[in-house]
């Protein structure tokens, strides 16, 4: 393109060498090659956004598993549900009218997500039997080489990108218990989380070790197959709470026993825009103002706790011994509440009997327990015992200098919010260390982190940075200051849960959902160490090009593309509403948050 009036060969005031324009618009579409590992809520999410809101970028998303979900396509235990209301569970823009029940079974919730994937078009960038085996960031070329398995082929593949995003999860490497002998059982063993759908329960001695929401789902279902005889070995109360659904059954006035829907309420809130989004608003409200009965003793949270111990006793009054083991010391959100429908009346039943004894070990026919030394036979094991939380992938990435990240985090998993970490340029991490929440919609925060990797990468392309690396300093904020907040919580009562890692939180935002989106919504780019692309000389303001837009090409094509007045139209135009100014600032409606 000839820009006129220009002298690209004049020497600038700075008595540097002479400075060229970049022949590119101010848009600055410098093409970019994305690599995504990983295909459940946050990675189907990436696929959708990356492609809908950048140009020029190259996107793949690599999935091990033969289907999207992630953690829905692994989990397939029998009982698996949300445990939590579906329609606070779901994208935003993709609600589901549809739900057969309140909590969604979890072959309903990996239905939804292949359906979204579908329906937004992800699936074309989503290949599915490839396994990564590893990343390197490579400081010369300023990217990220990744090694790839084809599990349909066996072939490998080396690839590379400017940005390598994790999204693999939290709860996606199960966590095998540390126990002698674990390996010499002879009969069946598995995971809640690599679950043998073909295995026949029926007539079986079957043990089942932890108690935590994957055992309080399995074990009611178990419980109810012919000839089955449960041995339950828990060593830690947990809270069981009445369903957090029901408060907000009863605000729109259904039975909250009903948690079924039939066709026609479905068809109801299908048919009605308006009721559907009052049904959705209502769940959302509720998740998203309990808070305070997460500060310890704050009257919220002892009431709360006053409200579960009495629910818990009602159902369990005819067994106090098992009162006495199962309810805790400690406040309700050390660990993760489970509403558990059916698992406190399933442990009253004949063949179920709780085990509060250690294991000491397990041998080729069973599990030997102590105080007192007593063995007990199975057909199958089922160890519950959760995943592995805020530690690297289970693949080797090397950062700068080949330093490993899981040397990096071995004492903790410092990130900057939850995102990113210094020593790894272009790093991004989603739904990694310090970004789940005890309360509030889990979902929405994921798409707010999928809004920032979308302006991270944004801001590479137009400005011609090579990368973006957290400062150190800023690091050592984040975690200083979500300890610091976490100190009065009830996550650091006195309980064994995966949101932490001996004395720190790492599995949990510090605060709420709305808190976290509203931190994110903004980056901070002050908050990063930037290297620029190639030789750019002394000036930093190249990326502004040759003085033209591409809304003045009419070869262009998009949103802006083509059409010079696009600031005229409709969509565009935010006109102020009438009366006092003040009138339109009031919290929850800033227009200037849009």
């Amino acid at each position: 393109m000839t820009v006129n009036g220009t002298d690209g060969n004049a020497v600038n005031g700075h008595g540097h060498r002479p400075f060229v324009l970049k022949d590119t618009p101010v848009e600055n579409l410098r093409p970019l090659r994305v690599i995504v590992v990983g295909a459940g809520f946050s990675g189907i999410l990436a696929a959708i956004r990356i492609p809908e809101r950048l140009r020029n970028v190259e996107l793949v998303v690599y999935e091990k598993a033969d289907g999207v979900g992630g953690v829905w396509h692994a989990n397939r235990y029998p009982g698996v549900a949300c445990d939590i209301p579906s329609y606070s569970y779901q994208y935003t823009f993709a609600p589901n009218p549809n739900w057969s029940a309140l909590y969604a079974p979890g072959s309903e919730i990996r239905e939804y997500l292949e359906d979204v994937a579908t329906r937004f078009g992800a699936m074309r960038f989503i290949k599915l039997n490839h396994r990564v085996e590893g990343g390197e960031w490579d400081s010369v070329a300023k990217k990220w080489t990744v090694k790839v398995h084809n599990i349909s082929t066996g072939e490998t593949f080396t690839d590379s990108a400017n940005i390598l995003v994790t999204a693999r999860g939290q709860l996606s490497e199960p966590s095998w218990p540390s126990i002698p002998g674990l390996d010499s059982f002879t009969g069946k063993i598995m995971h809640s989380g690599s679950w043998d759908t073909s295995y026949d329960f029926t007539n079986k001695r079957i043990g089942v070790i932890g108690n935590g929401s994957s055992a309080i789902q399995i074990i009611p279902q178990l419980q109810k197959i012919p000839g089955t005889q449960l041995k339950c070995f828990m060593r830690s109360p947990t809270w069981i709470s009445p369903k957090f659904g029901d408060q907000g059954m009863e605000e729109l006035g259904f039975d909250p026993k009903a948690t079924i829907f039939s066709e026609e309420q479905k068809s109801t809130l299908r048919s009605n825009p308006s009721l559907f989004l009052k049904f959705r608003k209502v769940f959302e409200d509720l998740g998203n103002t309990i808070q305070s009965t997460t500060i310890l003793s704050h009257p919220d949270q002892i009431s709360s706790q006053a409200f579960f111990h009495s629910s818990m006793t009602a159902k369990l009054s005819s067994r106090p011994d098992l009162l006495k083991l199962i309810i805790p010391t400690f406040a309700p959100g050390c660990r993760r509440v489970t509403p558990g429908p059916g698992f406190l009346e399933s442990l009253l039943e004949p063949n179920v009997t709780v085990i509060p004894s250690p294991i000491s070990s397990i041998t080729p026919t069973g599990i030997t327990t102590t105080s007192p030394d007593t063995s007990h036979e199975f057909d199958v094991i089922i160890c519950a015992t959760g995943f592995k939380v805020g530690t690297a992938p289970p693949f080797p990435i090397l950062g700068r200098d080949s330093l490993p990240l899981t040397q990096h985090w071995e004492t903790f998993p410092s990130t900057y919010l939850s995102l990113t970490t210094t020593h790894f340029p272009n790093l991004f991490f989603l739904f990694g260390p310090n970004s789940a929440i005890g309360f509030g919609s889990l979902t929405k925060i994921l798409e707010g982190l999928v809004d920032y990797l979308c302006q991270y990468t944004r801001k590479l392309q137009k400005e011609d940075y090579a990368s973006l690396e957290p400062k150190p300093e800023r690091v050592a904020d984040f975690a200083e200051y979500t300890q610091t907040y976490f100190k009065n919580t009830v996550y650091m009562d006195n309980c064994n849960s995966w949101y932490r890692r001996g004395d720190k939180i790492v599995g949990l935002w510090p605060g709420s959902t709305l808190h976290a989106l509203e931190a994110l919504r903004s980056p901070r780019w002050e908050d990063y160490n930037y290297e620029t692309v190639g030789d750019t000389g002394s000036n930093r303001l190249g990326w502004l090009g040759n003085g033209w837009s591409v809304t003045q090409m009419k070869e262009e094509k998009g949103k802006h593309g083509g059409d010079p007045s696009w600031y005229l139209n409709e969509d565009e135009v935010e006109v102020p509403k009438e009366g006092r100014p003040e009138e339109n600032e009031r919290w929850g409606r800033r227009p200037w948050s849009h």
